[in-house]
């Protein structure tokens, strides 16, 4: 298996030119659910990433009836990209402060047992707050949004590695 670098600035131009509408190659989860994590895995397959097909537990997209929970659900993207040890991207937790453009933030909000919406970063100013951090998403559809804008209890970071091939 090979290590190829995320493509970084693929990912935001993509972030950009879809956060406000949908890439009709995909399905829109907007009703069912939330769209938030199958737009970050869009964004990451424009980043380079390629698709894991481990049944379960993998990562991967064909069509609304043929894909993987951690395609489009919050809490198994997040386990698929920081337990990954197969094919596609991979990543670690990290701190807002060591985010990068291209990288990942998960929000849990009030009354929320678990972390529910998931964001792309697309810029990042001095010192890496919350205030200066801005992101893409769907669900509710923004593009170079502030972070500080979502009332959320907490956030954690997800630093994209690399993707296996």
């Amino acid at each position: 298996m090979t290590i190829i670098p995320y493509n970084r600035p693929a990912a935001v131009a993509y972030a950009h030119e879809w956060a406000m509408g949908r890439n009709p190659r995909y399905g829109d989860f907007s009703n069912i659910g939330g769209d938030c994590s199958n737009f970050i895995s869009q964004c990451l397959v424009a980043g380079g990433a390629v698709m894991n097909e481990t049944r379960g537990t993998g990562w991967f997209y064909h069509s609304m009836n043929s894909r993987a929970a951690g395609w489009s659900a919050v809490p198994y993207l997040y386990k698929f990209l920081v337990n990954n040890r197969g094919r596609g991207p991979f990543g670690h937790e990290v701190p807002l402060e060591e985010l990068e453009l291209g990288d990942i933030i998960q929000l849990k909000f009030a009354g929320m047992a678990d972390y529910s919406h998931s964001l792309l970063v697309v810029s990042i100013e001095e010192p890496p707050t919350p205030v200066n951090i801005r992101i893409a998403a769907h669900s509710y559809d923004c593009d170079d949004r502030p972070l500080s804008t979502y009332s959320y209890v907490s956030a954690r970071g997800i630093r994209i590695d690399g993707i296996r091939k």
